[in-house]
Order: structure tokens, then C-alpha cells, then sequence
């Protein structure tokens, strides 16, 4: 019963992974990432897909050899999520604890973002 479910879940979280390419409003690493994660849970053959993509594939092995976010990634997206946040709450009449709520959950994506590697650690030999 779980395959099927991941296999749906990855197809639509490629498929917002997809659109956020084209809009700026929605993600589009982390989509990805999970629908990665989705496919190697339900089918080898749509995750190998991912991960021979020309465009997704580094960057969901990056993720899943070494928990990476590339630097150029992590300054995309984190101003990205800055002018959307502020579009919204400069341009938009909003109730204040929605632009309050906006603001905790950009904090909380742009520490996670920033607390994860930009490279692979270097391995030592001794």
C-alpha cells in the first residue's frame, strides 16, 4: 500500500518541483529533492530518472551522497523567498499575524537552507 503512495507523491512533487522552475513563487529544489525521495521509496526506475535528469540530476545526488545545497542554489532561493515575502507584505493587505507567520516560516526555511553544506566535507586521510 506504501508504494503506491510514494509513487503518487513523487509525481506531484515533480510536478511542483516542474512548475516552480517557471514561477517564482514556489520552490523548486526541494520538490525535487522529495520526489527523489519518493521514487527510491516506490520505483528504481523513475528515481534513477531524477537522478540521470540533466538538470535536477547533480543536484539530488549532491543531496543524497552528502546532504549538499549548492551556494548558488542557496542564494536563489533565499532571495526569492525574501522579495516574495516582502512583495506580499509591502504590496498586500494582509491581517498582521499573516504577515507575522510568513515571516517565522522564511526564517525557518532560510536556517535550515543556510545550516546545510555548500560543498562536500573533505575527506582526511591519517
Amino acid at each position: 500500500m506504501r508504494k503506491p503512495l510514494y509513487l503518487i507523491s513523487g509525481f506531484f512533487c515533480l510536478l511542483l518541483g516542474t512548475i516552480g522552475v517557471i514561477l517564482p513563487l514556489l520552490p523548486t529544489t526541494p520538490f525535487i529533492i522529495l520526489a527523489a525521495f519518493c521514487f527510491s521509496k516506490s520505483s528504481e526506475k523513475f528515481h534513477q530518472k531524477l537522478l540521470n535528469h540533466r538538470l535536477f540530476g547533480a543536484m539530488i545526488n549532491q543531496w543524497e551522497l552528502h546532504g549538499v545545497i549548492p551556494l548558488k542554489v542557496k542564494c536563489l532561493s533565499s532571495s526569492m523567498m525574501l522579495i516574495m515575502i516582502s512583495y506580499a507584505i509591502v504590496f498586500r493587505a494582509m491581517p498582521w499575524w499573516l504577515d507575522v507567520f510568513a515571516v517565522l516560516l522564511a526564517i525557518i526555511a532560510l536556517v535550515y537552507i543556510w545550516s546545510k553544506p555548500s560543498k562536500p566535507r573533505e575527506v582526511t586521510s591519517q
